[in-house]
Parts: structure tokens; sequence; C-alpha cells
């Protein structure tokens, strides 16, 4: 599905791969339990519609941030991969968290977000606009940083306690949610949207699809063992 974003930015859903029940079928994940074969030639499909070699984060669910400098590089450990070098393509896998991608008018540069409920607490939205600030030089200041913010799990089905609610709330209040049978739950894309809007990002586009709710997307909270999906960015 498209991401919205001027530059050749998507996210996968599980259709169009070659992996096995429960990972059926484009798991792009390589820590779940799929065949590594399997994962391989899916993320070569992904490469094949990026039109580049594509980097795919590691997952920390903190706030590291780490650079691509080459295309297909290997990253360290992350929850946000930021490049300003044309060619590269970065990818954030999830399956309930939020796929978060951004692109700056300024540099060209692109980022790709995992941003879960201890990222999000911790600041890893924060930390991955700084670093594409950082790459900001003398001469190009100025111009408008779009984001889009990918399938994930909802405020009516993130069913969490009370006070893990409170707690996330109470740094982030857009994330105070309630679940359709009244329980205490969390709406994380909801204050991702509006973390970004209070960091200055110009242009915000949300995909509304829940990963709980929908059979085309992989949901870790409806199924237990069961693949990723990604948001994918190339640097152009």
């Amino acid at each position: 599905m498209d991401a919205g974003l001027p530059i050749r930015a998507f996210f996968t859903t599980r259709e169009g791969g070659v992996s096995a029940p429960p990972y059926d079928s484009l798991n792009l994940a390589v820590h779940v339990g799929d065949e590594p074969h399997a994962v391989a030639t899916n993320r070569a499909r992904v490469a094949d519609a990026a039109g580049a070699p594509v980097t795919f984060l590691a997952a920390a669910h903190g706030i590291a941030v780490a650079r691509v400098g080459a295309p297909g590089q290997s990253p360290p450990t992350a929850d946000a991969l930021v490049t300003s070098v044309a060619g590269v393509a970065v990818a954030a896998i999830a399956a309930d968290c939020v796929p978060v991608l951004v692109h700056d008018d300024a540099t060209g540069a692109v980022a790709a977000v995992h941003a879960g409920r201890e990222g999000l607490f911790a600041g890893v939205i924060d930390a991955a606009l700084a670093e594409m600030l950082d790459l900001r030089r003398a001469g190009a200041a100025h111009g408008r940083m779009r984001a889009s913010i990918g399938p994930a799990i909802c405020g009516l089905c993130y069913e969490v306690p009370a006070d893990m609610r409170a707690r996330v709330a109470g740094r982030h209040p857009a994330a105070f949610a309630t679940t359709r049978e009244g329980t205490a739950a969390l709406d994380l894309p909801r204050a991702i949207e509006a973390r970004l809007s209070e960091l200055g990002v110009g242009e915000i586009v949300r995909v509304q699809e829940c990963t709980a709710e929908s059979p085309r997307l992989f949901s870790h909270r409806r199924d237990g063992v069961t693949g990723r999906f990604a948001g994918v960015a190339v640097c152009e």
C-alpha cells in the first residue's frame, strides 16, 4: 500500500510471498521461526518493488538510531534507520507496533522507524527526527518534513493494564484509549501523529487499517506466532 510520500515509499501486507503458515506469506522477519530461504525470497521481492536493496532494521524497542550509508548495508540493532544516500532503501518491520516513514524535503533524507509502546515512551520519534535534522547542512536548513504512519493495532484493540495506560498517557496524552469493552487501552498511532505534529512535521499521512482487525496484515496480538510486514522508504 502506498505511503503517500513524494518518494518511493510503501507498506507491505502479508500477501505476495512464499512463506508457509503461520507466516503466510510475505513474512519479512528473520527472528520469528520462519524458514530462512523463504524470508530471503520475500525480502528480495520487496527489494524488487523498491527498486533498490533494502536494509531492514532489527528492532530493540528503544530509541537507538542508525545511519545507513550504502545500499544493502547491514545495520546494528536499532529502532530507526536514517539515510541521505540516494539509492538506499530502509525498512521498519512490525506486526502491531507502528512503522513510521519520514521524508525531509531539505536534504532528501528518509527514515524508517519502529515505534512500539516502550520506544514511543522513551522518545524514538524524537530521536529519529533529531538525526534527520542533523543531516541538514548550512544552506539546507529549511524544508518540510513529511511522515507516514503505517498500519498498527488500534486503540480499540490494544488492551493494556490501567497502570500501563496511565504511565504512557502521562507522557503522551493522545495515547489514552478505551477498548470496545470499556477496558484500558493505548492508541499508539494517534499518539505518534500528535508527537510528529508537536515536533513540527508539516504533513502527516496515516493509514487507518488496524493490524488486529485486518486479515491481510500480520498481528502478534491476534495470532501469537506470525510474520512481520514492513514500511519501506527509498532515498532518491
